[in-house]
């Protein structure tokens, strides 16, 4: 009963605050009075002292006048003690655990117990109860997030998320993109989790290179080793940075050998196999790991493709490659004015990444149109004769990448084509989007689909230009036949 009595004084006190505030905020501006109700014939101009009345609201929380709750943040094994005055009206109606906390208390003290990056940060997360709007760097991020997911304010927790994934590229000491990734997974935030690792992968060449990479945990680490569409120069780069990452964090020995299986030997030419195996000092202890691996690794290098694939599972992730930024596998393709007209070029890639081919090259073109609509949406022409343009208004981009001749090497491959989207963030060249087809982008369906190049401040030109890296990856179909 004293607690539906409680209940109910908030819900009243609520609505006598939001007079108050309206009461304050015509006050502040004059002895305004305007009727807001929409009536037939207005011309629905509306009048908005919103401005005030946030200034209101948070000189109501510095000087804590009418404050009816007192919140008292401790830290563990910490001394230091925090006091904010606060009002429990505010606090109900923004959060639901602090209502419930509030019909609940005792005394008009509340003590909150947080951890000391979130203790740091309080007073930022209750003045966004009061104002709806916060500053923030990138070390308050997640403290940020914590509380939020913590008190139930949904609003904040997904903005803090919009300002995670919308800061990935962003400089930071020690980097904090991997950090995130791991809070993300305990706190069950997909969204950020996904755009983290989908960062990390695609960006990987550049990850592998600063001083975060040794941080990653164990798990991080095998999630991202096990992927496909990790962008990096070459696979030997990745096997650097593993074995530095391993040297690093001494880890047990199965983690090891987990990670050096996840390696794909065949990917790497055999003369920087035979390096590996006489300079790598993890390899060399756990060479017994990896022996199978490196075996049909210089088998696939030492006869044709068709040839293993009578024998072996040629699908299996040691023989399929990730995305190579090396001339060997593409090439990248920078179109200026993108809007103007369709485009073209040539590029030439090795037959496969076994040895076996290592001397035969495909020729390929790519066409890159700005607007292009398929035939069910373009206009019809019933005159006889009539020519239909191949390029008409209100299309959509697209690329086709076809081989310039055909052979008979081509025969138990196929050949997947990546399109590499880069875009300019912080002052950084990241890739933003990652597009797989057969032969054209009309495939997926959603190519380029959230750019818009006719826009110069567009995220994806950098001097009015797209910057893109085409990736040609051949994939191998097995030949085994079952015996019985």
């Amino acid at each position: 009963m004293v607690k539906k009595m409680v209940a109910d004084l908030i819900h009243a006190g609520m609505l006598l605050l939001t007079m108050w505030l309206q009461m304050e905020a015509a006050a502040a501006a004059g002895t305004l009075k305007v009727d807001l109700t929409e009536e037939e014939g207005s011309d629905g101009n509306t009048i908005s002292h919103l401005q005030t009345l946030v200034q209101r609201l948070e000189a109501l929380l510095v000087q804590g006048n009418g404050s009816d709750v007192s919140l008292r943040v401790e830290t563990p094994n910490a001394d230091e003690v925090k006091v904010i005055q606060a009002h429990s009206l505010v606090l109900s109606l923004q959060s639901q655990v602090f209502e419930e906390m509030l019909v609940s208390r005792n005394s008009s003290t509340m003590v909150l117990r947080e951890s000391s990056d979130c203790a740091a940060v309080f007073d930022k997360f209750i003045r966004y109860l009061y104002c709806g709007d916060i500053s923030l760097r990138l070390d308050q991020a997640t403290p940020l997030h914590k509380l939020a997911s913590k008190y139930q304010v949904q609003s904040l927790q997904q903005g803090v998320t919009q300002y995670m994934t919308q800061n990935l590229a962003r400089d930071s000491p020690s980097g904090h993109v991997a950090g995130w990734y791991e809070y993300a997974l305990q706190a069950g935030d997909v969204v950020l989790r996904d755009s983290c690792l989908q960062y990390l992968a695609w960006n990987l060449s550049m990850v592998l290179q600063s001083g975060e990479w040794v941080t990653i945990s164990n798990q991080l680490l095998m999630t991202l080793l096990q992927r496909s569409d990790l962008v990096l120069q070459s696979e030997m780069e990745l096997f650097a940075a593993l074995e530095a990452w391993i040297i690093q964090n001494e880890p047990d020995g199965l983690t090891v050998e987990n990670a050096l299986r996840a390696v794909r030997y065949a990917m790497m030419p055999p003369r920087e196999l035979f390096h590996l195996q006489t300079q790598s000092t993890v390899l060399a202890r756990y060479q017994e790991s990896v022996r199978d691996l490196l075996y049909m690794s210089y088998q696939f290098h030492s006869a044709s493709p068709l040839q293993m694939a009578k024998y072996f599972d040629v699908n299996c992730s040691l023989f399929v490659p990730r995305n190579y930024l090396s001339t060997v596998w593409g090439s990248p393709w920078i179109i200026n004015n993108p809007t103007r007209d369709d485009r073209s070029t040539s590029f030439q890639t090795q037959l496969g990444p076994s040895s076996h081919d290592a001397s035969k090259r495909v020729t390929w073109n790519a066409l890159f149109s700005p607007r292009w609509l398929p035939l069910s949406m373009r206009p019809m022409y019933t005159e006889t004769g009539a020519m239909q343009p191949t390029r008409v208004e209100g299309g959509r981009p697209r690329i086709i990448i076809t081989p310039a001749t055909s052979s008979a090497d081509f025969a138990g491959v196929n050949f997947q084509k990546t399109v590499l989207v880069m875009a300019q963030q912080h002052g950084k060249l990241i890739v933003k989007h990652v597009y797989n087809f057969h032969q054209s982008t009309e495939e997926n369906g959603d190519f380029l689909a959230e750019a818009n190049l006719y826009r110069r401040t567009s995220d994806y030109l950098i001097d009015s230009s797209l910057f893109l890296h085409v990736v040609v990856k051949p994939l191998y179909q097995t030949l085994i036949t079952n015996k019985n």
